[in-house]
């Protein structure tokens, strides 16, 4: 506040006994036989936090105030209030413990339901089934604590079966005040804490003002935790001295309570005070503490670095894996044994003696077992299945969750199948080998911001397992944007942390409406730069195999987006051989299987995913002899010189035409013109699209009917008739 004068901080003054508050949270764990904390929270006392309690060094946060080789933070990194910390301390009592404050965007709440993903990973790897062992802590602020909804999405978490952790400790600094908004303006409830008395937890309020009464609160709420595991919330009142930021003027709004604020004595003065008063220390005791602190600060200050660290990557779990380019990590074989796939086909269509699954389910089973003897073609379910299970058998734990996907939306999954007179579940997945890692496989509540934030958390302490997010329709993923924009595309430019996770999200145009058509992926190559995620629309179920084998055995760590089928779960078309599996590897760009001779192609047709089977079926109808039709199955990262490789296979090609389901300010139209201008050489390059629209599609069956033929027959169109 002194060497920095109007630099933001978002300082902790009036709000000072959270220091003691959660050293107390960590002493306490330490006694409960806690070995890892996980801290999550927003802006509001970080920096000191971060110092006082995590152990950062002064010095490293005077060098990221001086904000000293700017050149080397172009176009990433993060503000010093967002950046995360890891430390390793003993407690008074002899216990090590490891703390993890997590890095968080301004995005208010957002890092909540991280931070439980997180909590749950760690438990994991530590065995600790009984959840005792690592601890979650968030520090909220009183407006957003009961303003924002994820907040509300997340308690709904502490007890279900996928996402409980054991209890999570919950503290709000209770400034009395949002950035200029009074309680009477920012919540309808007595209590900031309201939205919590849902879950049937306790409640603490306890004045910020009285340490001793913070540290009463602590050992309540800890031995609570720690005897039902139950999540606990502790609400600090307080105040803020300053304004939103120290820049800000807070008087504008509050000119009352700010006369107030101005005159009130300080937590430390009236701390020192009482003690002086109880004769436990004497004034100048009081003051020496004060000067020794200012001493140390000088000191740090005097010493600071001169160049802004960089978050530390590469230690414990993420020894070997690794980001960057795509480029620099080599692909490496998905293939899987024939006799293995057999064995693991044998295991997962084996139902218990007496089990009576459903009729059509037990007919399901009995066609994948033909499908894993090679009797049959796969579908999308056998081959998901078949690379769950050669994961699992491999030592890669799988972790999917989301609305429905036991079951599947579409009915096509059925990882969990129900004996019809018992109700009893039976998950085929948990029984492919004695020595086999975790099959898991959750319905989560109906939440898409929490659910896949706490499974983004997950992934950043499990890169050695496969873990996935589903939507129940793949615009759903909409609820979940600030997951997508602050945490999966940016957190390798932000912070230097690798993610691996995996979502997967049904897209399709079959005449189902507006919610029910587009995941929106043309937002997803909006996000995409500098190799951050790869986005995917796989067309076959071999493909999607490969697919999900690749994300973990590759030692690349980048989220992967997928575009998953709905109409070609069942399409027969869309089936793959056995012998894909075993012989076969992911193709970023799929060359046509059936294609006219190579020197009669006068047109190649690029599409992506379902629509490729519509455009087969009209080239066989119409006899054409000139067109090949060729999928790109990994949109990004997508190299020039891939599609140019492609493109050249047809070298006497005149045209290039671009066609897609989506309206053609969507789906992929903008990001892949500009790169097949880049390498069409002589062809033209021309674009087959739905008009332009507000919405992804029609609300009339009909309607898309007659829309979807349209960009058929457009798409063989003379090149004069084209856009």
């Amino acid at each position: 506040h002194t060497k920095y004068v109007g630099t933001k901080r978002f300082s902790l003054e009036g709000g000072e006994s959270l220091i003691p508050m959660l050293e107390l949270i960590v002493e306490r764990a330490g006694l409960h036989g806690v070995d890892e904390v996980v801290l999550g929270m927003a802006h509001r006392g970080r920096l000191n936090v971060l110092v006082n309690v995590m152990g950062k060094k002064p010095a490293e946060l005077f060098a990221e105030f001086e904000d000293i080789d700017p050149e080397s933070m172009f176009g990433g990194g993060d503000v010093k209030y967002h950046l995360g910390f890891s430390t390793d301390r003993v407690t008074r009592t002899g216990a090590g413990m490891h703390l993890t404050m997590a890095f968080n965007p301004s995005h208010l709440e957002a890092v909540d339901p991280v931070v439980v993903g997180r909590v749950r990973a760690k438990q994991r790897r530590r065995k600790d089934l009984v959840r005792e062992r690592v601890l979650g802590v968030m520090v909220h602020g009183d407006a957003a604590f009961a303003g924002q909804g994820l907040v509300a999405e997340v308690l709904n978490l502490t007890s279900l079966r996928g996402y409980r952790t054991g209890g999570t400790v919950h503290v709000i600094v209770n400034n009395q005040i949002g950035f200029t908004t009074s309680p009477l303006e920012s919540r309808s409830t007595p209590y900031a804490t309201d939205v919590a008395k849902g879950i049937q937890v306790p409640i603490f309020h306890v004045n910020g003002d009285h340490p001793e009464a913070v540290a009463q609160v602590v050992r309540l709420a800890m031995d609570y935790r720690k005897q039902f595991h139950s999540d606990v919330v502790i609400d600090m009142y307080c105040y803020r001295k300053y304004g939103h930021n120290e820049a800000d003027e807070p008087s504008f709004t509050q000119p009352l309570l700010y006369q107030k604020i101005e005159q009130h004595p300080s937590v430390r003065t009236l701390y020192a005070r009482e003690l002086v008063e109880r004769q436990i220390i004497d004034q100048k005791q009081a003051d020496a503490i004060v000067e020794r602190e200012h001493q140390k600060l000088n000191d740090a200050f005097a010493s600071k670095r001169s160049q802004r660290p960089r978050p530390a990557f590469g230690a414990g779990v993420w020894q070997g894996y690794r980001g960057g380019l795509d480029t620099a990590t080599p692909e490496v074989p998905t293939k899987v044994e024939r006799k293995v796939l057999e064995e693991i086909s044998t295991c997962i269509t084996t139902l218990p003696e007496g089990f009576r699954p459903h009729r059509v389910v037990a007919k399901l089973m009995a066609n994948r077992a033909a499908m894993g003897k090679g009797e049959m073609p796969l579908d999308w379910g056998m081959a998901e299945h078949l690379a769950f299970g050669s994961l699992v058998r491999e030592g890669f734990m799988v972790r999917l969750s989301g609305q429905d996907s036991r079951r599947g939306t579409f009915s096509h999954r059925h990882a969990a199948v129900v004996d019809q007179r018992t109700a009893q579940e039976y998950v085929p997945l948990e029984h492919v080998s004695p020595t086999q890692a975790p099959a898991r496989i959750y319905d989560s509540p109906l939440s898409e911001a929490a659910v896949l934030g706490f499974e983004f958390g997950y992934s950043l302490d499990f890169p050695d397992a496969l873990v996935a997010w589903e939507a129940q329709f793949g615009d759903f993923v909409n609820g979940a944007q600030v997951v997508i924009d602050q945490y999966i595309s940016s957190c390798e430019d932000k912070w230097n942390r690798l993610s691996g996770l995996v979502v997967l999200l049904p897209h399709g145009y079959e005449g189902q409406g507006p919610e029910h058509s587009s995941a929106r992926f043309e937002r997803f190559l909006e996000l995409a730069a500098e190799d951050n995620m790869q986005i995917v629309y796989p067309t076959t179920p071999a493909q999607f195999f490969h697919l999900l084998r690749r994300q973990v055995v590759r030692k690349l760590r980048k989220p992967l987006i997928v575009m998953t089928p709905k109409s070609l779960l069942r399409l027969p078309a869309a089936r793959s051989e056995l012998k894909e599996l075993y012989e076969g590897s992911f193709q970023r760009i799929l060359d046509d299987p059936t294609p006219p001779h190579r020197d009669s192609v006068k047109r190649i047709i690029l599409c992506t995913g379902k629509i490729y089977y519509e455009l087969a079926e009209e080239r066989v109808r119409r006899k054409d002899a000139t067109t090949a039709i060729m999928r790109i199955e990994q949109l990004y990262p997508i190299s020039a010189r891939d599609l140019a490789g492609a493109l050249d296979t047809y070298a006497q090609a005149e045209e290039v035409v671009w066609v897609q389901e989506e309206p053609a300010n969507m789906g992929a139209n903008h990001f892949i013109y500009v790169r097949l201008l880049e390498v069409a050489g002589h062809r033209s390059v021309h674009v087959v699209a739905r008009s332009e629209s507000a919405s992804p599609a029609t609300g009339s069956a009909k309607a898309h009917t007659i829309e979807q033929q349209k960009i058929i027959n457009q798409a063989f169109a003379p090149v004069d008739q084209l856009m």
